[in-house]
């Protein structure tokens, strides 16, 4: 006897970009939802399980244990044009992160065990090479926090606790920059090699190359952390939670003004640009918790999907990254 025909199609993948075990939506039409069972649906080959289901969308979690990268996706007897999804794996866990992660010029990664606050952990810094090996790069900084490198190859990195800035050598070495920023996260170098340094409690930094600070701008203080994030405008771009339910990306230009950029987002943290000046924004809220990315219209696109998120970093050659507060994901894909 001749099996029915499937009138069933398969259009579309949303977001582009997935972490294992966070809900993708497949968009198409004529998906079998009226019998006793759901369409089946596979990802990189292994069985997703179906979490919604109608007629035009059918709502999957991404299962573990995928290969990184662009992996098919498929759904029983949904005739489709070849659809695939970039799937960021786990590379690293066992962390506390409270910012973006960072790249060096060579791929690796660096990822922080900030620490409850005051506590001395016995690695600050760990270092995760492209093939996932995991080093003890920083010792001694208390409650490390935000990363960025300076233009000579040094990495800085923030103390939420002393409220110091701290240059750290590629051998490991430690020492004080800069000191009396309050709780200082958000670290990021302006066009001039000024760093920028928030404090939660409400003030914007800027240090000078002697590491002599002075306030540059205002902002609501954060129940969490401020992220800082420099654009080719020469703004600086903020986020800052508070315990409001709908938060902001802060724009602050060259003078220390402060403006509104985007607003709409619940609990933004980890914003970063990409070579082409595209911002992308993790957000933590759940039920719209993922990574989103601005283009030139000024909406904001959901580009990953994830269950919870702190920060991302972006690098042309080596790929992206995630981080959640305890792992570090990688994504092998160029933007």
């Amino acid at each position: 006897m001749a099996m029915p025909v499937s009138h069933a199609h398969l259009t579309a993948v949303r977001p582009m970009w997935a972490i294992e075990g966070a809900r993708v939506n497949l968009a198409g039409s004529g998906f079998a939802v009226d019998g006793n069972g759901l369409p089946e649906v596979r990802i990189g080959g292994v069985p997703a399980r179906v979490v919604f289901a109608s007629s035009g969308i059918l709502g999957v979690l991404v299962p573990p244990g995928l290969e990184p990268g662009r992996v098919p996706v498929e759904v029983a007897r949904a005739p489709s044009d070849r659809l695939f999804l970039e799937v960021a794996t786990p590379v690293a866990s066992g962390i506390h992160q409270v910012d973006n992660p960072v790249f060096d010029p060579d791929g690796n990664l660096y990822v922080t065990d900030s620490g409850a606050r005051g506590t001395r952990v016995p690695v600050s810094i760990f270092r995760v090479r492209p093939d996932g090996t995991r080093d003890p790069f920083v010792t001694g900084i208390v409650n490390a926090t935000a990363m960025t490198f300076g233009a000579g190859g040094d990495l800085y990195v923030t103390s939420r606790f002393e409220g110091s800035v701290y240059r750290v050598k590629p051998d490991g070495r430690a020492e004080v920059f800069a000191t009396h920023l309050g709780v200082a996260c958000g670290l990021v170098f302006g066009p001039d090699g000024s760093l920028f340094v928030g404090d939660r409690s409400g003030t914007v930094f800027r240090v000078d190359p002697g590491g002599r600070a002075t306030a540059f701008a205002s902002l609501p203080p954060s129940v969490a952390a401020f992220h800082l994030a420099m654009g080719s405008d020469d703004c600086l771009y903020v986020t800052a939670p508070t315990l409001s339910p709908v938060d902001s990306v802060y724009r602050i230009d060259p003078e220390g003004r402060v403006s509104t950029f985007y607003s709409g987002f619940g609990r933004p943290q980890g914003l970063t640009f990409d070579a082409q000046g595209v911002l992308y924004v993790v957000e933590a809220l759940a039920g719209s918790s993922g990574v989103y990315r601005f283009k030139g219209d000024g909406a904001a696109e959901h580009v990953c999907a994830a269950a919870v998120l702190v920060g991302m970093a972006v690098d042309p050659v080596h790929g992206i990254a995630f981080s959640s507060n305890d792992t570090l994901y990688r994504l092998p894909v160029r933007v």
